[in-house]
Order: structure tokens, then C-alpha cells, then sequence
């Protein structure tokens, strides 16, 4: 199913996602600007992914009376960013909603079968009571995300959200046969995946360009 056609699909159309993705796009980005950009992309998209989150009523106490203002139940949100890429997105979330949990999943490609190798998961133990949100900076072909949803469910999540930043169609596509009720944010949907299942025009691997790690495609 298409991202237009799929209710569950969100692709942001905003100047300042756009602004942001043509600094991660281009090649001569230095590190610090890489993270800069990635981290505050994420928070642009934290903002709309956390949009429906149910609010609690609190009286607050201003320097002339007292109102009830409505707050985000911060302890009740668990952001899971897929190691190691998702780490940058997770503190644009974190910066945003610091008292939100915060679980970890590692999972890499394997770069000759190109499938999702799970290494690492540590995740709260009462998820399955918050609302979760599946942090990674890229949907290639959508396989490390749909093991990573697969990870969540089987230690209890119900409430699952992925947020990624470039996606291939391909990528969507298998993610929403794969877990059809979980809702897809996508910064920006890119034209397809190369041979080497690389985003196409893409930002490259985004784990590299973080940590510095980078070799040539």
C-alpha cells in the first residue's frame, strides 16, 4: 500500500524538514553539522509524531492565579532508538520530553544476506503500559524496523509508533505489510533503493556520517 493511499503513513511537508534534509543530504557535511541536523530534525518531527499523545489535566500556578493547563504524562512515553544511528534522533526526543523512558534495540544488516541481525535490546519492564516510539534515522528495505517492532511485541508493547527520517518505498512498503498497525512518520520519501539497498538520492549511511565511520559506496 502506498504512503498516500495508507492512513497509518504520515510523510512530513514542511520548509524546515526540507531545509534540514539538504544538510544531511549533502556529502560535505561536516560531523558536527551531520548530528546538529539529525537531532534537530528529530525534534521537528517528535513535535507532529507526538501529536494525539492523551494529555492529564494539572492546576498550575501562575504570578497571578491559579489555571489548569493540560501536560503530557512524560513518564507514561518510551523512546527506542535502534542502535546506532538512532541514538542522534533519540536526543532531539529526549530534549523535548525529558522525563520520557528510554529502551535500546541493536540490530545491524548483515552485509552480505542484507538482513536484520539483533545484538542488543534492553527495554523498560512495565512497556508494555507506555506508548513507544520506534526511533532510526533511515527505512531502506525495512527489515531492522520490522524485527525491531517484532522485538517490542514480544516483550510486551502495544502501543508502537516509528518515527525515521528518509525512507525508500520500498521500505514502506514492506514495513506496512509487516505491521500494519503501526503509525509510519517519515521525514522525507525518497525516490528508491540502489542495488546495494542504499536510499536513493538518500543521506548515505547515516551511522557512519554520526560517528565518523564512514567508507566509500
Amino acid at each position: 500500500m502506498s504512503a498516500k493511499k495508507n492512513p497509518n503513513v504520515h510523510v512530513f511537508h514542511h520548509p524546515l524538514i526540507s531545509h534540514k534534509m539538504a544538510i544531511l543530504r549533502n556529502k560535505y557535511t561536516s560531523i558536527v553539522e551531520f548530528r546538529r541536523a539529525i537531532k534537530e530534525i528529530a525534534m521537528l518531527e517528535c513535535y507532529e509524531a507526538l501529536r494525539d499523545i492523551p494529555t492529564a489535566a494539572q492546576t498550575i500556578v501562575t504570578p497571578l492565579e491559579s489555571t489548569r493547563q493540560h501536560v503530557i504524562k512524560e513518564k507514561e512515553i518510551c523512546f527506542v532508538p535502534i542502535l546506532r544511528a538512532g541514538l542522534a534522533m533519540a536526543e532531539g526526543f529526549i530534549d523535548l520530553m525529558p522525563r520520557a523512558k528510554v529502551g535500546h534495540i541493536g540490530i545491524y544488516r548483515n552485509p552480505k544476506t542484507k538482513k536484520p541481525v539483533e545484538y542488543f535490546i534492553k527495554l523498560p519492564r512495565n512497556i508494555s503500559k507506555l506508548r513507544v516510539f520506534l526511533i532510526d534515522p533511515m527505512l531502506a528495505t525495512g527489515g531492522s524496523a520490522i524485527e525491531a517492532v517484532k522485538r517490542l511485541y514480544k516483550h510486551g508493547a502495544k502501543n508502537v509508533t516509528f518515527v525515521c527520517m528518509v525512507a525508500a518505498p520500498e521500505g514502506v512498503k514492506a514495513f506496512t505489510k509487516a505491521c500494519p498497525h503501526v503509525k509510519l512518520y517519515i521525514g522525507t520519501l525518497d525516490r528508491e533503493l540502489n542495488k546495494n539497498k542504499y536510499i536513493l538520492p538518500g543521506i548515505g549511511d547515516a551511522g557512519d556520517r554520526i560517528y565518523g565511520t564512514e567508507e566509500e559506496i
